[in-house]
């Protein structure tokens, strides 16, 4: 998000993964999470744990690019407790006649933000940094610290702090904590932020361009994989122009396999598209 008047966008925050570990366990009573074990796991060692981890997060990627859904985006900016400013999207992620993929805006009224706008990179965090995804293939990027053992609601999980082994030019990456499903070995929620900010430092704020810190949680859909449903942003936004307190939410729903000829592999089997999968109940998404 940028600022307004003068181009801007959302929250400094420190690249050194030491600054995220040291604010994250002030905050965790706030997000529902249970008391942090720091014993290391038992009968699975940590890097067996990141690369299950990372293969299912794999499969989960494929999967729910053949999945339609709809996403609410909800911005607003507070001036003290009374809200100045809202943004609103809802929009439907379809797939047309020929099986490509598409997005229809079903709700979108003119926004009233003043003293912020969202930018091409909110738009494409929304798409791909909130619904954090952390792959095998994307495993050599980032440095992945294991934190503990946690509670998620009645979920038993695995933590880890994850930040990015170099910033480059022109990419944008997650930093923050993921909490890892110790059953299903899939993400089951992440908090931190997008990184790098941009434009940060520059005279005067020109094209200063801030991103927020959010929490993401995931429900198990089909009763196999582990979608995000459910992001919150109550952040603090320092710009060089002064500071903003925005509240994002952003809703994931309505998730159905697409139609057409196509196929979902899990574990080296197909799953058929008409019958749902037995599962775990899920975590209720935070309000």
């Amino acid at each position: 998000m940028k600022f307004h008047p003068i181009p801007l966008r959302l929250l400094t925050f420190s690249l050194l993964l030491l600054a995220l570990c040291l604010t994250i366990p002030a905050l965790a009573s706030d997000r529902g999470e249970g008391p942090l074990d720091p014993s290391q796991p038992t009968g699975i060692t940590v890097d067996a744990i990141i690369q299950k981890f990372a293969a299912k997060e794999k499969q989960f990627k494929i999967a729910r690019e053949q999945y339609t859904y709809r996403q609410d985006v909800m911005v607003e900016t507070l001036d003290g407790d009374t809200v100045d400013g809202e943004f609103r999207q809802v929009v439907d992620v379809l797939f047309d006649d020929q099986g490509r993929r598409s997005e229809q805006v079903v709700f979108a009224p003119q926004s009233t933000l003043q003293r912020i706008s969202m930018t091409r990179e909110d738009f494409e965090d929304i798409q791909h940094r909130l619904p954090f995804v952390l792959t095998s293939d994307e495993i050599p990027e980032y440095s992945i610290l294991y934190v503990g053992k946690q509670k998620e609601d009645e979920l038993g999980t695995y933590v880890f702090d994850v930040a990015p082994k170099q910033i480059e030019k022109n990419k944008r990456y997650f930093q923050g904590r993921i909490w890892v499903d110790d059953h299903d070995f899939q993400i089951v929620k992440t908090y931190g932020k997008s990184v790098p900010d941009i434009g940060v430092g520059k005279h005067h704020g020109d094209n200063e361009n801030l991103f927020p810190k959010f929490t993401t949680w995931r429900q198990q859909i089909d009763g196999q994989y582990w979608f995000p449903v459910y992001t919150k942003v109550d952040d603090e936004l320092h710009f060089s122009s002064g500071d903003v307190h925005t509240i994002q939410v952003v809703k994931y729903a309505n998730y159905k396999r697409f139609g057409a000829k196509s196929k979902i592999i899990y574990q080296g089997q197909e799953i058929p598209k008409d019958q749902p999968q037995p599962g775990k109940t899920p975590p209720p998404p935070k309000p």
